[in-house]
């Protein structure tokens, strides 16, 4: 099933005319320098970081120093949870993709937020900016659909028995992402090498190690000991895992409603022995892309933009505060080269999408 010897550096898309995103990217272009403006975040993002930071670390604190009642800190615990998740969406997602900021040294602090967060940045770049980013939605290169054996998500990808349960208890496994990913998918990546589909196995520097092993530390310390110390084993725990639930389930859902609905692509694997991929790139971006809920101010406040999700694959190093306008240009050029252009108008539209898809992907074949 899709691209097994081959790497991502030996894999190509058919560019040659790419007269979609030469007009759609002089439109954007000409947008900011007629304005003069910077295609980085601006002080409305840093506003926001900054206010989700510090509530972060004021619920943190409440919770640990201060103890309130059980139900008090029940929703503080959510609360928190679901503030990591958006000083994920906004922050550390922005830094990683160098649109934070104008300024290299603040993107890469805005990045480290994932290590804060107990995830690592270095595999994360891999996985993400290379492995999804460039090869969207298919089997075998984009490492975000490769969720096997739990979730059937691409038509290349086996079928067991259990998925025709998966669009019922798909709730469970989002639910349990977060710890997943912290205290096992890092540390197979760590120990084994291999760090995304299609990428050849790296060795880590030594200044990578260090970082590995300093801020799973700093995690641990930060997010297991210091409140098992201050509120007990149970409290602690259980706030922990009320944490990690929503802070997971909030990632996994959001990412999950840019790609894996209803009516977006998912191409077969290019040619293993050619290694071509018969689609203009940004075509295929947005082919296997969807958008939701563009309208909602603060939807779009909360998510950092990924409610944005074609204009981010698109434009993935302009900050998502531009998307708004963007998002005018990619409509206007995908109806002059008769391009289909995914989108929900609701979230909860979005979440029909995606269940439809995954139980469709769950049937069996007689079923399909």
């Amino acid at each position: 099933m899709g691209i097994t010897n081959k790497s991502m550096s030996t894999i190509t898309f058919t560019n040659q005319k790419n007269l979609f995103f030469r007009s759609l990217k002089e439109k954007v272009d000409n947008y900011f320098v007629n304005n003069k403006l910077s295609k980085s975040g601006d002080r409305r993002l840093f506003i926001k970081g900054s206010i989700l930071i510090v509530s972060a670390m004021i619920i943190y604190a409440t919770l640990v120093f201060f103890t309130p009642m059980i139900w008090v800190s029940i929703i503080l615990c959510a609360l928190l949870g679901f503030n990591l998740a958006c000083i994920g969406f906004n922050v550390m997602h922005e830094g990683g993709h160098a649109s934070f900021s104008k300024h290299t040294w603040l993107n890469k602090t805005s990045a480290y937020f994932l290590n804060v967060m107990g995830g690592n940045t270095y595999y994360w770049k891999i996985k993400h900016n290379i492995s999804h980013h460039t090869y969207t939605n298919m089997e075998g290169l984009d490492s975000d659909i490769n969720i096997e054996p739990f979730m059937r998500i691409h038509p290349e990808q086996p079928k067991r028995w259990i998925h025709r349960f998966q669009h019922i208890y798909f709730v469970l496994f989002y639910s349990l992402s977060y710890f997943s990913w912290i205290f096992m998918d890092d540390f197979i990546k760590y120990f084994s090498g291999k760090i995304s589909s299609g990428y050849e196995n790296q060795k880590l520097s030594f200044k990578e190690h260090f970082i590995f092993w300093l801020t799973k530390s700093f995690y641990l310390m930060v997010y297991v000991i210091l409140p098992i110390l201050m509120v007990g084993f149970l409290k602690a725990l259980i706030g922990y895992l009320i944490l990690g639930i929503v802070c997971g389930l909030a990632i996994a859902i959001v990412f999950q409603l840019a790609h894996v609905v209803n009516e977006t692509d998912f191409p077969l694997a290019p040619d293993e022995a050619t290694g071509k991929i018969d689609q203009q790139w940004a075509i295929h971006q947005v082919n296997t892309t969807s958008n939701f809920a563009t309208k909602s101010k603060w939807l779009s406040w909360l998510l950092g933009g990924l409610n944005f999700q074609v204009e981010h694959h698109l434009f993935p190093k302009i900050s998502h505060v531009h998307y708004a306008k963007i998002n005018q240009f990619v409509k206007e050029t995908c109806l002059e080269y008769n391009i289909n252009y995914h989108e929900h108008k609701t979230m909860l539209q979005a979440v029909h999408s995606h269940v439809k898809y995954i139980r469709k992907m769950g049937k069996p074949a007689k079923a399909i």
